[in-house]
């Protein structure tokens, strides 16, 4: 698979790109190295850069600079944290899949999340301008409308009258996942600030 192709067709034609996917052979570790370890890194190094390059701005508080070295822990983190919410993702879809007749498959699952989260990673280099970083999250929102063309390709063997309720109750868990790992970070280094 080449990457830069894979990132294309799946933002350009994630119908036809879903169709290929499900008759690709996958493992959970290939899927990771070869495809989410480097498109997570996106975002992590552009939220250094941003860091770095620009004064951030909190509103009703005061302007602060990033260190070094905590700008590199953030992106650090943030990248982490960004791998963790896939897999968990994952695990989460993986563990639903027999409550919508959908045929329990670790890799399969995993592709739903990590393919899902491309428009995300890409667009993560927006990060660079803080003031863009709003766009990130609409990019994220053509991840969801990716998310249920893999449910409806079915890469679960979902049934067409089940992909709803089994999209639905995956975007709940990955919302709270974002959220609950934002929060942390953000907690992490909003208490730091100078």
């Amino acid at each position: 698979m080449d990457l830069i192709q894979r990132v294309q067709s799946i933002l350009l034609k994630p119908k036809d790109e879903w169709v290929k996917i499900k008759a690709e052979p996958a493992t959970v570790s290939g899927l990771f190295t070869s495809y989410a370890m480097i498109l997570a890194a996106i975002p992590a190094v552009a939220q250094f850069i941003g860091h770095l390059v620009f004064r951030a701005q909190v509103p009703f508080a005061r302007v602060y600079v990033w260190s070094f070295g905590r700008a590199l822990s953030s992106a650090i983190l943030s990248y982490v944290f960004s791998l963790v919410i896939v897999y968990l993702f994952a695990l989460v879809i993986n563990a639903l899949a027999p409550n919508f007749s959908s045929a329990k498959s670790l890799p399969n699952a995993l592709k739903l999340a990590v393919y899902s989260m491309t428009p995300a990673w890409v667009a993560g280099i927006l990060y660079i301008f803080p003031a863009l970083s709003i766009l990130v999250m609409l990019a994220s929102l053509y991840g969801l409308y990716i998310l249920y063309l893999g449910f409806d390709c079915p890469i679960m063997e979902t049934p067409k009258d089940k992909v709803l309720g089994y999209l639905v109750i995956s975007i709940i868990v990955v919302i709270v996942l974002t959220v609950i790992f934002g929060l942390i970070v953000g907690g992490i280094y909003a208490s730091r600030m100078i």
